[in-house]
């Protein structure tokens, strides 16, 4: 199915029988295969008499050529699937196999994506970006902290080069557009953390969805901010050049060296809040965060930081 798609995704009208002739079988085979895209993949396809057969919308299919042709600096190898449980756990397999970091592992769609706290990362086909890059962390926990909200500022400006300006961030690890989400970063350790360990740098970005069920806050996409559908080759490229800025910075004078920059472009500085942990919710006022990217909090008058990957931060009604 992977062969006609391709043939497909310009978004052209394609005839039966040129698409037949293509793949070396029958207009009736060619028949079935469509009825199995729009199925499985969930793809609509406009079936004009007379014209053949046209995909709903252009294709961009994540090609790892053309995303190192646009960033040529970058030296990651690139594993692309056309479609796993979750990019991370691809990640985490292959670093179970022996797989040298550092690697970048793409997908065109999930079956199991998921978020921060166990959350569902919903996952359609050839729309969005599953980004999981694979480092290897010597030095111990010093170059782990902040490291989250380093990732952050990387994709909030990705985002910004492709005409996003809005995108701004949330603590810890959501990038938001008029309140809305447009990307979220999960990031997985295996390893001690101590000493040597492997950190996975989970990235979706919502690019070119438009429209989907399933999805339990409010969203945006690439697409819906500019008003155009977007090659999410350059994307990834540009994401790319964009954490490895970062991370070098991270690496070479940790966080503190980013702190200021990421309180700038913190959509939350100053709002009251709810800190959500389990069941227990703490009432304060964004102060800002802390060197290590802890969350800084006025409450009751008293300043205090939280951290940890079990926190979720809400607006209070109020704010």
């Amino acid at each position: 199915m992977l062969t006609l798609l391709k043939l497909l995704k310009d978004g052209r009208f394609h005839s039966g029988e040129d698409l037949g002739a293509a793949l070396g079988v029958s207009r009736s085979a060619v028949w079935k295969q469509l009825q199995s895209l729009e199925a499985e993949l969930n793809l609509p396809i406009h079936k004009v008499r007379g014209r053949g057969y046209q995909l709903a919308e252009p294709l961009y299919l994540l090609d790892a050529e053309d995303i190192a042709k646009r960033a040529p600096l970058l030296a990651w190898p690139i594993h692309i699937s056309e479609s796993v449980d979750s990019t991370n756990a691809e990640a985490l397999r292959l670093i179970g196999a022996g797989h040298s970091a550092p690697f970048l592992v793409l997908a065109e769609r999930q079956s199991a994506g998921r978020g921060r706290r166990g959350r569902k990362w919903v996952s359609p086909f050839a729309q969005n970006i599953y980004y999981s890059l694979v480092l290897r962390i010597e030095g111990g926990l010093r170059q782990l902290e902040g490291l989250s909200l380093a990732v952050g500022l990387a994709v909030m400006q990705a985002l910004r080069d492709l005409g996003v300006d809005r995108a701004g961030l949330k603590w810890p690890n959501d990038v938001l557009v008029d309140g809305k989400k447009i990307a979220g970063i999960l990031l997985e350790l295996v390893g001690d953390p101590a000493d040597i360990c492997h950190v996975v740098l989970g990235i979706g970005i919502n690019v070119n969805m438009q429209d989907v069920a399933g999805v339990d806050q409010q969203w945006t996409s690439v697409q819906l901010e500019i008003g155009g559908a977007v090659n999410r080759n350059v994307l990834v490229a540009q994401l790319g050049v964009q954490l490895q800025r970062y991370l070098n910075s991270h690496q070479e004078f940790g966080f503190v060296a980013l702190q200021e920059e990421w309180e700038l472009n913190h959509l939350w500085q100053g709002r009251s809040v709810s800190l959500v942990a389990g069941v227990n919710q703490i009432h304060g006022q964004v102060l800002g965060i802390d060197s290590r990217g802890a969350l800084r909090l006025s409450v009751a008058g008293v300043e205090k930081t939280y951290s940890g990957g079990e926190l979720s931060l809400r607006l209070r009604d109020d704010s």
